[in-house]
């Protein structure tokens, strides 16, 4: 694909990042937007970026929830903020029993909402590790995909715990939730 003609406003298609819009150049990179991944930095001799628009007037408004998203995942990036994340209510003030299969040993309590923080931090310590992931410099765009596929392995793997999220939006979404 040649970027030579590639402006402002145009938009693209990446095969792991969908479709997004051009806010930036400069001579070795593209700075994209992409809705559900993102600010991602592309070389311009990428050869899976495909043009889909390079000229005309784009729709590039953004919602408030969008504008939002985009706040809080600045502020989780530079400011090691952690946004509170509401637990559901039928699980406010219960507890977790971890009892072992040797009926000699104790079992263990714990409960829920330490739980529950614990799994967040958990979230949000992965989402900065994707972001750091996406914002290399070092890593090659193949190695970066090669790594995202092993964070949405860890996403999918921790499915199990969102039956503890009050909100759908705060759920952990693996391979099969993608679609």
């Amino acid at each position: 694909m040649s970027t030579k003609h590639l402006g402002i406003g145009a938009r693209v298609s990446h095969p792991s990042f969908g479709e997004g819009v051009v806010y930036e150049l400069n001579p070795e990179n593209i700075f994209v937007f992409f809705r559900e991944h993102g600010d991602k930095e592309i070389d311009r001799n990428y050869e899976g970026l495909e043009i889909i628009s390079s000229e005309g007037k784009v729709d590039n408004s953004l919602t408030l929830p969008q504008v939002e998203e985009a706040m809080l995942a600045l502020l989780q990036r530079f400011a090691d903020f952690t946004l509170i994340v509401p637990l559901a209510e039928k699980w406010r003030g219960g507890k977790m029993l971890l009892q072992p299969g040797d009926s000699s040993l104790q079992p263990k309590e714990i409960p829920i909402d330490i739980f529950f923080h614990k799994i967040v931090m958990v979230r949000d310590r992965v989402r900065v590790m994707e972001q750091q992931i996406n914002a290399s410099k070092i890593l090659k765009d193949d190695e970066k995909v090669d790594l995202q596929q092993y964070i949405t392995r860890i996403y999918g793997s921790l499915t199990t715990f969102n039956v503890l999220f009050r909100r759908k939006e705060d759920f952990f979404v693996g391979e099969g939730g993608k679609d």
